[in-house]
């Protein structure tokens, strides 16, 4: 199957695979740090914008 999809794809297609396999790669990457920042992190992150003092 893929050995069929390759010898099919002109270059112009080259990049839009690499760019798509980029972008996957990329939010797989943000998604696991994600899953794996803990809770406390998570809260201290979402309260960051409110508990901002000293501005006007």
């Amino acid at each position: 199957m893929f050995k069929q999809f390759l010898e099919q794809t002109s270059d112009k297609q080259v990049y839009l695979i690499t760019s798509l396999a980029i972008f996957i790669l990329f939010f797989l990457l943000v998604s696991i740090l994600l899953l794996k920042m803990s809770r406390e992190r998570v809260k201290y992150m979402s309260e960051l914008p409110l508990n901002e003092t000293g501005h006007d």
